[in-house]
């Protein structure tokens, strides 16, 4: 019922190979109407820019993505952050946007200006994120990657960071994405297989402010782009396989200028203290439904919290917050938020965690 999609792409080097002259292809990214997925498109232009003033606003058909009705389904892009684009090389970019509605106001799903008003108020703190990027490689009929097709693999242990084709499946994929994260600049800071097998894990950072929201959603952009040449599907399904089978997160690695610094722990232990209290809120925050998702995720087992209660503890897996172990002991550093969904928006995430721990009493 199912066959594979994808091409010989030996065929596509030799047109990739002709010269384009001065123009230059502009990918333009933005996220649809669903909050996690993801939309481009490519425009000409007469040469490199050089700053984003030189990139025009652009529109597409909003009612495609969910952001519109077809009888008004114009909806602008708006150019805020240029990256070199590995696909095409040379002077070709990609251009990560915000997304307006025909009347100039944001998107319901562009949470990147919200955002940067937050980060922007709260920079003298100088507030650090580092995000782990779980995901799950699919074959196109939905089935995770290298799985048996009429059962499942033996259970979970000999995964998490293994090696071996009995143990991990999809590392081509995976080592790909991270050289064109590298060759964009993006701040990948690692990767690893994970628990589950198919189910991998990048790290963005440590990176400042809305740059944390920015790189990561270019680097998911980045990973569909290259799971696509290989003809697999990603998934950022929290809980992509029901049983017992961990789920997927994007546990947030958070600290200002003040817990970096000796003394930092008792800034941390207040951070955690205001995390206590606003439990529902980042819940409500850390998955594009409104923790509906995380929901299938968070039982209390697999290495997570409930939903339903907030914990903290030093190298505790199981607990929302998780402070680790050499922050302890040398008494400064981060906190680890292990709540996020892999499918939050991390517009959202970082936003909901500068808020509560530094612009509100």
């Amino acid at each position: 019922m199912y066959s594979s999609a994808s091409t010989n792409k030996a065929v596509l080097e030799k047109y990739l190979s002709i010269p384009q002259g001065e123009r230059v292809q502009a990918t333009y990214i933005w996220i649809d109407g669903t909050g996690q997925g993801i939309r481009s498109k490519t425009k000409t232009l007469e040469s490199k820019p050089t700053k984003l003033s030189d990139l025009p606003i652009w529109n597409y058909d909003g009612s495609s993505c969910y952001q519109a009705e077809g009888s008004n389904s114009d909806t602008y892009i708006h150019p805020v952050k240029m990256y070199p684009c590995p696909f095409r090389r040379g002077d070709n970019l990609l251009v990560l946007c915000d997304a307006y509605k025909y009347n100039k106001e944001p998107t319901l799903t562009n949470k990147r200006k919200a955002c940067l008003e937050v980060m922007e108020k709260a920079k003298e703190f100088q507030p650090w994120f580092g995000i782990e990027q779980e995901y799950t490689l699919l074959d196109q009929d939905g089935h995770p990657f290298g799985w048996p097709k009429n059962g499942f693999p033996g259970p979970q242990g000999p995964y998490y960071c293994g090696v071996g084709a009995s143990r991990v499946y999809g590392r081509d994929v995976v080592e790909a994405h991270y050289r064109c994260c590298l060759y964009t600049g993006i701040r990948i800071s690692g990767t690893n297989a994970e628990v589950m097998p198919a189910q991998w894990e990048f790290q963005v950072g440590p990176t400042e402010g809305i740059d944390m929201g920015d790189d990561l959603w270019v680097a998911r952009y980045l990973l569909e782009r290259v799971a696509e040449d290989f003809g697999v599907v990603v998934s950022f399904d929290p809980k992509p396989m029901k049983g017992d089978w961990n789920g997927a997160g994007a546990h947030c690695n958070y600290s200002t200028k003040a817990m970096r610094v000796n003394g930092g722990m008792e800034h941390i232990e207040k951070a955690i203290d205001k995390l206590s209290k606003n439990h529902i809120r980042h819940i409500k925050e850390y998955d594009p439904n409104e923790g509906k998702d995380n929901e299938r995720r968070l039982t209390g087992a697999h290495e997570t919290s409930s939903i339903h209660d907030f914990s903290s503890g030093v190298a505790n897996r199981g607990c929302s917050i998780r402070i680790p172990r050499e922050v302890s002991e040398q008494g400064y550093g981060y906190l680890e938020d292990r709540r996020p969904s892999s499918n939050c928006d991390p517009y959202s995430v970082t936003m909901v965690i500068v808020k509560t721990t530094c612009l509100e009493n």
